[in-house]
C-alpha cells in the first residue's frame, strides 16, 4: 500500500486544525479585532486546502482499490483456467459440463465435453459415490489424486505421480529380514560318510548363495543349518513372483536317503526397527517349520502371514528325543498343578477324545486328578458309539467333565491341555485358555496365524499321523508306567485309526509302533471296527451327495448338495474320502449347509495338490492331504469362492 494511504484521513485534520485556529481567533479578537479577521482568512484557507487534499486522497483509495479488484479477479479467473490442477463439472447423468485448460491439456484434443466421466476414468464415478469422496486415478500414465465435492458436482484433480513414484521407492527400499533354515539337513547327514556329507553340504551352500546372488540378496551362514537373508521390499516381490523357486531345487538334491532335503524360510517384513525385524523372522520360520517345513512364511506388521510351498509331506522324525523330552516336560507341569483339565475341539472326533484319554490318564499316573472337558451336546455321530461304549465304565465316565462344572471348578494352578487343535476359536471351552496361565498345546495339525496365546508347552509335529499317536508316544516315555484300560485304549487306536483311513494315509513306522503299543495294553481292533461302523440311513445321505459330484480341472472333483439340505461334517470327509478313490482324482472337495447353518467345506488329495493351501484361503486349515473349513454365506457363493481359491492354487504352479 502507498504512503499515503497509510496517513490518518485529511478530513480528520481539517476539522481540528480549523477548530484549534477559531479557538486563536477568538482570543485575539478580544483585544485586536483586524488580527482576528485576518486569522479568520487564514484558518478558511487551510481548511479548504486540507479538504482538498481529503477529496484527492478519496480519489487514490479508490483508485487503488478498483484496480486491486480488478487484479484480484484476473488472478481468480487465470488460476481457475491456467493453475496446475484439473478441475471438472460434470451434471446429473455424470456427464462433463465444463473442464478448465489444464484438464482439457491432460485429456488431449478428445472432445469429452457432454460426455460420460468414465470416458476420462472409470474410477471416477466409485470416488464420487465413496464416504471418503478421495481416490487416485492414472490418465495418460500420469497419477492425480482426486477430490470430489459431490453436492457441488465438482472434482478437483492434483498431479501425484512424482509423490507417488518416491512413495513406491521408499516401501520398495525397506529393509527385510528372512532366516533360511535346512528343516532335515542334520537327520539325513547323520551317519554319513564324511565325504558324501561334504558333497552335500557344498552343493546346498552354492544353491542357496546362487540364488541370493541372482536376486541381490545378503546372505550370512551362522549355522550348519541356518542362513540369515537381508534384503528389500523389492526383492521380496520379486521373490514372490518366482513362488520361491529354491524349495523346488533344495529339494531336487540328490542324496542316499530316500527322504528329500527340504527347506523353511522365515520373512519378516513392514517393522520399523531391526529387532522387530528379526522376532518377526523368526517367528515367521517357527510357523512355517509347525506347518512342517518345505514352505516359507512371511509376516508382516499388521500380523498377516502369507505361505509359498508345502508341497511335500511333513516327514517322519526318526529320532524320539523330542518325544522324550516333552513327556518328561509334562510330567513337571502336571506336578506343580493341582489338576489337568484336557479338551480338544468343538463337533471332536475320535483322534481328539482318543488324545484327551491319554492325557487324562498320564495326570493320573502322576498322582494328579485328570478331567476331560466336553460339552453333552456337542458329540457328532461319528463319536456317539465312542461315548455309549465309555458311558458303560463309570469309572472312566466319571472323569468327564461337562464345560460349565470346569469353569466353577478350575483355580490358576490347573493345567489346561489342548488337544488335537491349536485355535483358541475352536476348543471345546475357550474361557478356561482365560482362568489359568498354565496351557499345554499338543497337536499334529499344520500350525496356523490363530494361535493359542503364550502357551507353555507346545508339542506340534505335523508328521504325525494323529495326536493320538503323539500322546501315545508321551506315555511310552513317563517313568510312572500308565495302564491303560481296554475302552481309554481302544479309544486311542480308534483316534489313529479313523485319522489314518485305516493306516492308508499319513502312516509311518512310529504310526504302527504306537498302535503296537496300545494294542498290548489291550486295545480291542474288534471293538475299533465296531465304533466306526455306520448305520444304512448315515451311507445312503452320503451316497445322495457322491451322485451330485462333477470334475473340475479335469482331475478335481466337487460335490456339492442341494440347498435345503442338511450334512453332518463327518458325512462330507467320508464322501471325500470315498470321491478319492476314484480314477483321476487328484484332489475332492464336498460343500454342504450343516445344522449350525455354516456351510461346511471337507478336502482331501492324495499329495499332488496342497488342500491345505486352499483352505487357508477360505479361512480353514489342515494338512497337505487333509484339510476343511467352515463358511457363513450361501452355499452358491460358497461354491465359487471355493472354485477360486482352486483357480489361485493352480495359476499359482503349485500343482505338478
Amino acid at each position: 500500500m502507498s504512503n499515503e494511504m497509510k496517513h490518518p484521513r485529511w478530513g480528520a485534520t481539517a476539522a481540528l486544525a480549523a477548530i484549534i485556529g477559531l479557538i486563536f481567533i477568538i482570543v485575539v479578537t478580544l483585544y485586536y479585532w483586524v488580527l482576528g479577521l485576518i486569522g479568520l482568512i487564514v484558518v478558511i484557507a487551510v481548511v479548504a486546502l486540507l479538504k482538498l487534499q481529503d477529496m484527492k486522497h478519496k480519489k487514490k483509495v479508490e483508485d487503488y482499490i478498483s484496480t486491486l479488484s480488478h487484479r484480484i479477479k484476473k488472478v481468480g479467473e487465470e488460476a481457475l483456467l491456467e493453475m496446475p490442477i484439473g478441475i471438472i463439472l460434470y451434471n446429473e447423468n455424470y456427464e462433463v459440463e465444463w473442464m478448465n485448460h489444464y484438464m482439457s491439456s491432460l485429456t488431449g484434443e478428445e472432445p469429452i465435453l457432454s460426455h460420460p466421466l468414465n470416458l476420462i476414468s472409470d474410477a471416477f464415478l466409485p470416488i464420487i459415490n465413496s464416504d471418503e469422496n478421495e481416490g487416485v486415478v492414472t490418465i495418460k500414465k500420469r497419477r492425480y489424486r482426486v477430490i470430489s465435492r459431490a453436492e457441488e458436482r465438482l472434482l478437483y484433480l492434483i498431479d501425484v505421480t512424482e509423490i507417488n513414484e518416491v512413495k513406491v521407492r521408499y516401501e520398495n527400499e525397506k529393509t527385510v529380514l528372512g532366516i533360511v533354515f535346512l528343516d532335515n539337513y542334520e537327520e539325513i547327514t547323520q551317519g554319513m560318510d564324511d565325504q558324501i556329507k561334504s558333497g552335500i553340504n557344498n552343493e546346498v551352500t552354492n544353491l542357496i548363495k546362487d540364488w541370493g546372488s541372482a536376486h541381490g540378496i545378503y546372505l550370512k551362514r551362522f549355522s550348519a543349518e541356518k542362513f540369515m537373508a537381508v534384503l528389500n521390499q523389492s526383492i521380496l516381490h520379486e521373490l514372490e513372483k518366482n513362488r520361491f523357486d529354491i524349495l523346488d531345487k533344495i529339494r531336487e538334491i540328490k542324496s542316499n536317503s530316500t527322504v528329500p532335503l527340504t527347506l523353511s524360510i522365515g520373512v519378516g517384513t513392514g517393522a520399523k526397527s531391526i529387532p522387530d525385524l528379526g522376532q518377526m523372522a523368526q517367528s515367521a520360520l517357527d510357523l512355517a517349520l509347525g506347518r512342517g517345513g518345505d514352505q516359507v512364511a512371511i509376516k508382516k506388521a499388521s500380523g498377516k502371514v502369507e505361505f509359498y510351498g508345502g508341497k511335500s509331506n511333513p516327514v517322519e522324525k526318526r529320532t524320539r528325543v523330542r518325544a522324550r523330552v516333552i513327556s518328561h516336560a509334562l510330567s513337571e507341569l502336571i506336578h506343580e498343578s493341582d489338576q489337568v483339565f484336557v479338551m480338544g475341539h468343538k463337533n471332536p472326533d475320535m483322534d481328539a477324545i482318543g488324545a484327551a484319554i491319554g492325557i487324562m490318564k498320564m495326570a493320573e499316573g502322576d498322582g494328579k486328578p485328570g478331567h476331560v472337558v466336553i460339552q453333552p451336546e456337542d458329540y457328532g455321530p461319528g463319536v456317539i458309539s465312542l461315548i455309549n461304549e465309555i458311558q458303560q465304565d463309570d469309572q472312566l465316565w466319571s472323569k468327564f467333565l461337562a464345560n460349565d462344572d470346569a469353569l466353577e471348578q478350575i483355580t490358576s494352578k490347573t493345567l489346561v491341555v489342548v488337544v488335537d487343535t491349536h485355535k483358541p476359536s475352536l476348543v471345546m471351552e475357550p474361557r478356561l485358555l482365560s482362568k489359568t496361565e498354565r496351557v499345554v498345546v499338543i497337536d499334529h495339525h499344520r500350525r496356523s496365524e490363530d494361535f493359542i496365546h503364550d502357551p507353555v508347552l507346545v508339542y506340534m509335529e505335523p508328521y504325525a499321523s494323529s495326536t493320538a499317536e503323539l500322546v501315545t508316544e508321551l506315555l511310552e516315555y513317563q517313568t510312572n508306567k500308565v495302564k491303560l484300560g481296554v475302552v481309554e485304549a481302544t479309544a486311542m487306536l480308534a483316534g489313529i485309526t479313523v485319522d489314518t483311513k485305516s493306516f492308508a494315509l499319513r502312516t509311518g513306522a512310529r504310526t504302527f509302533d504306537a498302535a503296537s503299543y496300545l494294542r498290548s495294553h489291550g486295545a480291542d481292533t474288534i471293538l475299533v471296527q465296531k465304533l466306526l461302523r455306520e448305520d444304512l440311513a448315515q451311507y445312503n445321505h452320503r451316497a445322495e451327495l457322491i451322485r451330485r459330484t462333477k470334475l473340475y480341472k479335469d482331475h478335481i472333483a466337487i460335490a456339492v448338495s442341494e440347498e435345503d439340505d442338511r450334512f453332518d461334517q463327518v458325512v462330507m470327509a467320508q464322501a471325500a474320502d470315498t470321491l478319492l478313490s476314484m480314477n483321476g482324482i487328484k484332489a475332492s472337495f464336498v460343500a454342504a449347509p450343516r445344522a449350525d447353518g455354516y456351510i461346511g467345506i471337507s478336502a482331501r488329495s492324495l499329495g499332488e495338490i496342497n488342500v491345505q493351501i486352499i483352505m487357508e484361503q477360505l479361512d480353514g486349515g489342515g494338512h497337505l492331504t487333509n484339510a476343511a473349513t467352515q463358511l457363513k454365506m450361501p452355499l452358491s457363493e460358497a461354491v465359487q469362492r471355493l472354485k477360486a481359491a482352486i483357480d489361485d492354487y493352480l495359476e499359482g504352479g503349485e500343482a505338478e
